[in-house]
Formats: C-alpha cells, sequence, structure tokens
C-alpha cells in the first residue's frame, strides 16, 4: 500500500479555484507534495524539469488542453509513466474515450467530491494509507 504523502502531484486548471478545490481534497486524502500548473503548456515545462508521479488535470484550458497534455506526457519517455487523471465538468463518452486511447489512468467528473477523488486514486495507485 502506498502512503498517500508519498505521491508527489500536479494538477492543472486554467481556473485558480477549482486548483484550490483539488488541492485541499489531496491535503484531506495525505498528499502532501501538491504542485500546481494554469495551463497545460506550464505543466508539461514543469513536468520535464521535474517529473511528478500524477497529473490532475482539467480537459478544457488555453494553451494546451487536458488531451493534448496527456498525450504529449505519453509522447515523453522520462514522464510518459505519469498516472493521469482527467478532470472534466461533463460526463462526455467520446472524451473519455479518446482520453482512454491516449493512456489516461482514470477520469473524475466535476463537482467531485474527496471521497470520489480518493476512490480515483486508489483505482491508479491501490489502496492508500
Amino acid at each position: 500500500m502506498p502512503a498517500a504523502s508519498a505521491i508527489r502531484t500536479l494538477v492543472v486548471d486554467d481556473q485558480l479555484t477549482m486548483r484550490s478545490l483539488v488541492r485541499a481534497s489531496l491535503q484531506q486524502i495525505g498528499v502532501r507534495d501538491i504542485e500546481e500548473a494554469p495551463d497545460g503548456e506550464a505543466a508539461l515545462r514543469s513536468l520535464l524539469v521535474q517529473p511528478l508521479h500524477l497529473v490532475i488535470s482539467d480537459f478544457n484550458m488555453p494553451n494546451l488542453d487536458g488531451l493534448s497534455l496527456l498525450r504529449a506526457i505519453r509522447a515523453h519517455p522520462p514522464i510518459s509513466k505519469t498516472a493521469f487523471i482527467m478532470l472534466t465538468g461533463r460526463a462526455d463518452r467520446e472524451l473519455v474515450q479518446r482520453a482512454v486511447q491516449f493512456g489516461v489512468n482514470n477520469y473524475l467528473v466535476k463537482p467531485f467530491t474527496t471521497a470520489q477523488l480518493k476512490e480515483k486514486l486508489e483505482a491508479v495507485f491501490g489502496p492508500l494509507t
């Protein structure tokens, strides 16, 4: 069982409020090492400098949307195995199918609860301590 505190995470969303909500939920779960990026371009730059264990990314963003960020991560061997959870405001079947094709590990529909986020993390990493 991995410790939640050991999961180094990047939260990517163009809305500061949503980044703060995700951060607060992650902290309640026990995740301590949390970075933030306002868009996919900034996230990719950050990951190429300092790889992390998990990206939680919104789908709709300027400068590089979540699906494009996922594709870019999967195309860069040093970070290609980074776990990726897509955060979306819509339960769009086509989006989810495209994300699965590109290697998304899971997805979470907004609005979400801390319990739902924990469930998604455990689906990716196994039971957390």
